[in-house]
């Protein structure tokens, strides 16, 4: 009898969790559709629920952690790539998601992050910018051409702000391969410029800027987001 309880047992708690496994494909399949169909996405972006068990926070209507990767995302003709949601404290009635409705889906914070790629930063430069690499909290710029008419070729640091009108980037050291000192102040004047990306799919404004191997990670916050808020990616 005792063996046969425990057989029991074990039967009823693996039901459990395979049903728990079921529900949140379920739900993650349903949020991204519904993700895809409200915002104008032309793909279905991955969605993952994190926590266990699923079955619990979806009886509430509220779950801890669910991240949703949209990947491509275009603003002002800038693509990005790797964009991520990641949303904290989403309160989502069963009952509205099972009838297809997130307009009342909302969370607590919701932060938006994704890589403006080197291309695309170099399409936006002045055309004495060649190269761009990461260096700290700033990059390297490459330089050939003339500034005022003076020849120019060696290298610069950028640095790099959030502004209102997207990216600016602004020469704040030069050092040329030879030939005369050009003044900084000649060279912010023809090589500052602007990438125009200044929101994320969370609707709020770039607040951190990070170079990697890749490109600018930016990344954006926005507390008490609603579903039906997110930009669409155009």
């Amino acid at each position: 009898m005792r063996k046969a309880l425990v057989v029991l047992l074990v039967l009823v708690v693996g039901g459990l969790i395979a049903a728990d496994r079921i529900g949140v494909r379920v739900a993650q399949d349903e949020i991204a559709r519904q993700v895809a169909a409200q915002e104008g996405l032309a793909r279905q972006p991955d969605v993952t629920i994190h926590g266990f068990p699923f079955l619990t926070q979806a009886a509430g209507g509220e779950y801890d952690h669910i991240e949703v990767v949209i990947g491509e995302y275009t603003e002002q003709d800038v693509t990005l790539s790797d964009v991520r949601v990641d949303m904290r404290g989403l309160r989502a009635p069963l009952s509205e998601l099972a009838d297809g409705n997130t307009a009342n889906v909302t969370a607590r914070t919701a932060t938006a992050s994704a890589i403006v790629p080197y291309p695309m930063i170099r399409e936006q430069a002045p055309k004495e910018v060649e190269g761009l690499a990461p260096k700290g909290e700033n990059l390297e710029v490459d330089l050939a051409g003339a500034v005022m008419g003076v020849p120019l070729s060696g290298k610069a640091v950028v640095s790099l702000e959030a502004t209102g009108k997207g990216i600016a980037v602004t020469p704040v050291s030069v050092a040329p391969d030879g030939g005369p000192q050009i003044p900084l102040a000649l060279v912010k004047r023809q090589l500052t410029w602007v990438v125009p990306v200044t929101d994320l799919p969370v609707g709020s404004r770039i607040s951190r800027i990070e170079p990697t191997a890749d490109g600018l990670r930016v990344s954006a916050t926005a507390q008490d987001v609603r579903l039906s808020d997110l930009e669409k990616a155009r």
